[in-house]
């Protein structure tokens, strides 16, 4: 979710070609029971299964893509990707560099983030954050401790830092979301709000007391 919440505004105005990424992420994002306290402790444990997989061929493609009418049109770029589990509570931190199709500059890309205003930003949905993604100058941010409940709804918008020239990509950066809240709870009442917004939940209720009724 934040990670394509961060290449979201960046590949509509500038087309990323190439994305590595290395994941460090909470504790937290492994459910109940989680993972076992002596593993974790004093560790970082490089694999989570199947999360590598997902971000190299499905999620960054699907949701950086286009709807045709008909279906998803996946987006076309390459995706590398490092998943490690860290004695962190709760915040996925993560490293990002980026290949443009047309190379911004570093004020371009901060731009294109603080002028990011997705659908839930522009219908000012409850749950929305205002900004969607902020962009911290200090040299040692974001920092889950400090920064996983940032924003106008706290826990919802993504915070990005350190944004940098890459040797061998164009640029890179690093990344932070609050897994539980927009990863998980806030995002799916973010979305619950969308639907309502749109209407679909209206008729989905109606629908359902007619089949309470035929019932």
């Amino acid at each position: 979710t934040h990670l394509v919440s961060a290449l979201h505004p960046l590949h509509v105005r500038f087309g990323i070609q190439k994305v590595f990424v290395a994941t460090m992420q909470a504790i937290s994002g492994a459910g109940y029971p989680g993972v076992a306290s002596m593993d974790i402790l004093d560790n970082v444990v490089p694999y989570i299964g199947g999360e590598e997989e997902k971000m190299e061929q499905k999620e960054p493609h699907k949701l950086l893509g286009k709807f045709n009418g008909a279906k998803i049109e996946y987006a076309n770029l390459v995706v590398s990707a490092h998943c490690n589990r860290v004695p962190v509570l709760d915040g996925h931190l993560e490293v990002v560099s980026i290949e443009f199709a047309q190379k911004p500059t570093q004020e371009e890309i901060i731009q294109a983030w603080r002028d990011y205003k997705p659908l839930p930003q522009q219908l000012e949905l409850p749950s929305a954050p205002q900004p969607a993604v902020i962009y911290l100058d200090e040299p040692n941010r974001p920092q889950p401790r400090l920064d996983r409940m940032a924003g106008s709804i706290p826990g919802m918008a993504t915070t990005a830092g350190r944004l940098r020239p890459d040797p061998l990509f164009d640029y890179k950066f690093v990344l932070l979301g609050h897994n539980t809240v927009r990863g998980a709870a806030g995002g799916s009442l973010l979305n619950a709000e969308l639907l309502l917004a749109h209407g679909y939940l209206g008729q989905a209720a109606a629908t359902w007391a007619g089949a309470l009724e035929l019932a």
